[in-house]
């Protein structure tokens, strides 16, 4: 691989050379440009990895580069310069397609970490437009799953932060772990939370770490999640069940990219991406005043919004034949993989559902109709599907109560078919698992998630 060319606009001598001689020691050789005309004619010669450009420049903005470089070069990663606070014009680039922002002074170790970042996307593009890479799709024909992941092709290319919307079910973390994998952190850590899982009184020390003495129970010194995601990404579910003064804390950690742990002096530089996901009507907790106005703007820089399983049903067959495929490497009988297949009428019958928890629901669906199902056909009775204009199975003639959660629910079914079953061969666990059609391992296994004895 060539040595890496870097081209640096500004026009400011010193700054010129501070970041030239730094990228220097970086075995980086810099082209460097006063004006926006002066850059484009450097573009015009020369190859480059990278492009750092000021906001304000003699004969236009950073802006005006960024527009020219994304037309003309657009696998050239531009970072912006920008005014030390000035956090509006560094949320507009990144919406504008910038792959991060240093701002002024420049903080040489921030700098150093940017350029890492930005060179590791040289010579990936070709491989990550691929969509048949195994591991690295989200699964589905659709037009609206090709969307998506041609999206967060683009996505993974860039540091801007990203908050993942949609339904619970629907994967949202898998589109955020996909981001991260296809973009240029993926060597450095993926660290999920769950941040309405946190004990609010908690929720501080989690994220940023605290100091030995710090408070009660503090007995040494601890690292948090974004120290942990340090050159990584740290994706922060459910982030509107997070405290208010959690996120003004997390909205400097974010404007800064520093953090101070709790009990703290002195403020740690952060190298960290965030991605952020809610299945809640952010714009709505705002106006309740439950959520920050300026910290949902620093993170809803790119949103993307994950599709309900209902807005796709073509999707299903190829989804739910990959589930089956999975669970069969689980579940063996008489010696050998079941095979498990749908009858067309219990593939319709999915196709019709309106699977309100989308596809962790197929997924639960499909896990349970392999337990109860006789052989190896899937029928419409075997899915136990409820609330759709799906044939009605057995049990279904009962209302769901609507206060029950569907899980619940489905469990309760599941219980009440293989307590009658077991009752059927008097307590028989190897009678009983063959007449339902499973092992004896697969069998003890529910009887301990169902709490049965």
């Amino acid at each position: 691989m060539h040595k890496a060319q870097a081209l640096v606009v500004d026009d400011e001598a010193d700054i010129l050379d501070l970041i030239k001689i730094t990228l220097g020691r970086m075995d980086i050789q810099a082209s460097t440009a006063l004006t926006v005309a002066e850059a484009k004619r450097h573009l015009e010669r020369n190859r480059f990895d990278l492009c750092l450009t000021d906001m304000n420049l003699p004969d236009g903005t950073g802006f005006d580069l960024l527009h020219h470089l994304s037309d003309r070069y657009p696998g050239i990663p531009v970072a912006m310069i920008t005014a030390h606070g000035n956090m509006e014009s560094a949320v507009a680039a990144m919406k504008a397609g910038a792959f991060d922002f240093v701002s002024k002074p420049v903080d040489l170790q921030l700098l150093r970490s940017l350029v890492g970042s930005a060179l590791k996307l040289r010579g990936r593009a070709a491989a990550e437009d691929s969509a048949d890479q195994p591991g690295t799709r989200l699964l589905g024909d659709s037009a609206v799953m090709d969307e998506i992941r041609h999206l967060i092709v683009k996505l993974a290319r860039n540091q801007a932060p990203v908050f993942v919307t949609g339904e619970s079910g629907t994967g949202k973390e898998l589109a955020a772990r996909l981001i991260h994998a296809q973009g240029p952190r993926s060597e450095g850590a993926f660290i999920p939370v769950n941040c309405g899982a946190i004990p609010q009184d908690l929720v501080e020390s989690e994220l940023f770490g605290h100091k030995k003495g710090s408070f009660t129970g503090a007995v040494s010194d601890k690292e948090g999640l974004f120290q942990a995601a340090e050159g990584g990404t740290l994706f922060l579910d459910e982030v509107a069940d997070l405290p208010l003064q959690a996120q003004v804390k997390l909205l400097r950690a974010i404007q800064e990219k520093c953090v101070r742990p709790v009990g703290a002096q002195q403020e740690i530089p952060v190298n960290v991406r965030i991605i952020s996901a809610s299945h809640r009507d952010l714009n709505a907790e705002v106006e309740k005043g439950h959520f920050r106005q300026d910290l949902f703007y620093r993170i809803n820089v790119i949103e993307l919004r994950m599709p309900a399983l209902r807005e796709r049903p073509q999707d299903i067959p190829l989804l739910a034949n990959q589930m089956l495929k999975r669970l069969a490497q689980d579940e063996t009988h008489g010696g050998r993989a079941r095979r498990m297949q749908l009858t067309p009428s219990a593939l319709d019958a999915l196709k019709r559902h309106p699977f309100p928890g989308n596809v962790r629901e197929l997924e639960n669906v499909l896990e349970r109709a392999t337990a109860l199902a006789e052989g190896d056909l899937i029928d419409v009775e075997d899915l136990y599907l409820t609330k759709s204009d799906t044939p009605a199975p057995p049990q279904a003639e009962e209302p769901l109560d609507d206060s029950v959660p569907l899980e619940d629910y489905l469990s309760d079914i599941e219980k009440r078919a293989i307590l009658s079953t077991l009752e059927e061969t008097h307590w028989n666990r190897t009678a009983a698992a063959r007449k339902l059609g499973m092992t004896l391992r697969s069998l003890r296994y529910r009887l301990a998630k169902l709490g049965i004895e």
